[in-house]
């Protein structure tokens, strides 16, 4: 079953428009969504959850239609933006007596396990919490009222490498039993390739693919070759950099020539994002 299936999702403002966004989640999984600050993420995040209202397309969440049966679902979607600040002056208790009212699923055990697990004083006010505290208190809200599919715009950012792979941990936890399915969108890939299984990467409104995590990086190639090779290759390229060893280039695996004895390697997610940013630089 697919716990998220976007069609055709298309957005028009001023200055910048989604265009065609379609991409699925399998139940089950982490998807990390991927792209430069003002490619899309947080547009489409938005759509997903009918904060925003689309010109046109289609999300179904868990098998449903979004738009039709958005207070059923949002019962079963937990979400977590980083940056967005609660009521500071409040008590974490007095908060969550407010929102548990909202959710007929809550429960109250599965509440106080989270806090125990992550080591979270309910009586701190929101203003005295780390930022790593105040994602894993949004997460142990999210998990207390039964989310079966948990959106998360920017979760780990802010945070220390320590708290980092502490949540990484944690999501790959909570999707073992095949359950819960998880969007994580970041800009910070390395976290990516420890945890998801599908990346979807957005740029300028569109999905330039999406796909399985190591599939996804196996479909690019970084070459590094010498300056006098680069015309040879050089139409195909995605984008490249020349330095005083030569050049390096990002090209799709399927216009590689092995024989042309040019050094090629796998990129990372960030070297794939950062040569995808430089070809709107260098082409307009």
């Amino acid at each position: 079953m697919l716990a998220l299936d976007i069609r055709n999702l298309n957005k028009k403002y001023q200055n910048f428009q989604l265009k065609d966004v379609s991409f699925q989640l399998e139940k089950g999984y982490i998807m990390g969504f991927i792209g430069a600050n003002g490619a899309g993420k947080t547009t489409t995040i938005k759509s997903i959850l009918n904060m925003v209202h689309i010109d046109s397309g289609e999300v179904r969440i868990l098998g449903k239609n979004m738009a039709e049966h958005e207070l059923e679902l949002k019962q079963e979607i937990g979400w977590a933006f980083g940056g967005i600040d609660f009521y500071m002056r409040s008590k974490m208790k007095t908060l969550t007596d407010v929102i548990k009212k909202f959710f007929k699923n809550w429960d109250d055990e599965t509440y106080y396990n989270y806090l125990r697990r992550f080591k979270l004083d309910e009586n701190k006010k929101i203003a005295d919490l780390s930022t790593g505290m105040k994602v894993k208190y949004t997460l142990a809200l999210a998990l207390s009222h039964g989310a079966k599919l948990l959106i998360l715009d920017e979760p780990t950012s802010g945070l220390d490498p320590v708290a980092r792979d502490d949540l990484l941990d944690i999501f790959q936890e909570l999707v073992i039993d095949g359950e819960i399915s998880i969007l994580f969108s970041t800009h910070i890939t390395s976290d990516l390739e420890k945890c998801a299984d599908f990346i979807t990467f957005i740029e300028s409104g569109q999905i330039i693919n999406s796909s399985e995590k190591d599939e996804f990086m196996e479909s690019y190639r970084l070459l590094n070759g010498e300056e006098s090779q680069l015309n040879q290759v050089k139409e195909k390229l995605i984008s490249y950099k020349t330095n005083s060893f030569g050049f390096t280039g990002l090209l799709h695996s399927r216009d590689f020539d092995p024989s042309s004895g040019i050094k090629a390697t796998t990129p990372s997610l960030e070297e794939i994002m950062i040569y995808f940013a430089k070809k709107e630089d260098m082409y307009g």
